[in-house]
């Protein structure tokens, strides 16, 4: 899709939440406000914003088709067709996304225009992700759930239980204060349970341990736990 496009697309997906989800038509509305007077060759050079204007349209456009069933049960059916991860996310986390307030909104709305945002440890959360699919696990990824609610991943394993992870090499110095401000942002959006995960680039077989344990604990973790893993 060319930049024209998704703005075109915004356009219309805005005014068909008017009808059938204002809240969303706010959120919208917003983002359109924020790529309105940005040229589509400025928008193309910038990776990032459209990434995540892509994956807005996909999830505004599920959620409407969702919304717009006709019955409580239609829309259940169309939950059981998706995968945990997916039934987790547009069932639970981005409609809380929708009807909250996000104070990390627009300041990495701001940073991501201008060129600012990187994603530090994209290879090896990209590395992760193919071991867990490897070993008939799930992930979903999205920036909302990265930038807002401190989510690198969500993954799954085989109770199809999704559990939010976020992956760092902080180093020890500052692990305590980047924990606590994680668990803070989890409790915030009433994420039940999630797994903070460190890793040292040093070692040979850091991949495998974080697979390991971010699939172990995506069964067992209990609700109400924030497991802190280094």
């Amino acid at each position: 899709m060319q930049a024209k496009e998704i703005k075109d697309k915004l356009k219309s997906l805005t005014e068909k939440a008017s009808t059938i989800d204002p809240q969303l038509a706010k959120r919208l509305n917003e983002i359109n406000r924020w790529v309105k007077y940005t040229r589509p060759g400025s928008l193309t050079a910038k990776p990032y914003v459209l990434g995540f204007l892509l994956e807005v349209i996909t999830d505004s456009t599920i959620w409407l088709i969702i919304q717009s069933l006709p019955s409580q049960a239609a829309r259940q059916a169309k939950f059981d067709q998706m995968t945990a991860n997916e039934r987790y996310w547009y069932g639970y986390l981005f409609p809380k996304w929708i009807n909250s307030t996000d104070a990390k909104f627009y300041i990495w709305k701001k940073k991501m225009m201008a060129g600012e945002f990187n994603q530090f440890d994209d290879d090896i959360i990209k590395s992760i992700a193919q071991d867990i699919v490897r070993r008939e696990g799930s992930f979903w990824q999205r920036y909302i759930a990265d930038l807002s609610m401190a989510t690198d991943l969500i993954v799954s394993s085989h109770q199809h239980k999704p559990l939010c992870i976020q992956i760092t090499s902080i180093s020890k110095e500052f692990h305590g204060q980047k924990y606590e401000k994680w668990q803070n942002a989890l409790q915030m959006w009433e994420i039940e349970r999630g797994l903070f995960l460190s890793y040292n680039p040093g070692e040979s077989d850091f991949i495998n341990q974080l697979v390991n344990v971010a699939l172990y604990n995506s069964d067992h973790l209990a609700q109400g736990k924030y497991l802190n893993f280094s």
